[in-house]
């Protein structure tokens, strides 16, 4: 394959790189807290908010809301959608780190 058609295989989505660290760090979870995210990816709440809401038009990740001892609080989920294109986005990534097709599978 050529590398134009592994570059087309890039979520643009994804490729900013907060976002692919968030989706990233929520590959391995059923769900994060608004504030551990925020505390790993080393960015204020308005960045991860407005990565949040990209996220979530995009179907890649689900908000939940609840009030924890008086304080609400928002959790962040990975979709099935955010997780098969998660997938995609780094397989396409390292095809083109290695000069390979990346797997369709």
């Amino acid at each position: 394959m050529e590398r134009r058609m592994i570059v087309e295989r890039l979520d643009p989505l994804i490729h900013p790189p907060a976002r692919l660290q968030l989706l990233a760090l929520l590959s391995d979870v059923s769900e994060m807290e608004f504030g551990t995210a925020r505390d790993l990816l080393g960015v204020s709440d308005s960045v991860l908010s407005k990565h949040l809401a990209q996220l979530s038009d995009g179907g890649y990740i689900e908000l939940r809301k609840a009030t924890v001892n008086t304080r609400q609080r928002t959790w962040i989920a990975c979709t099935a959608a955010g997780r098969n294109a998660f997938k995609s986005h780094v397989a396409a990534l390292q095809a083109l780190a290695s000069g390979r097709a990346p797997s369709t599978d």
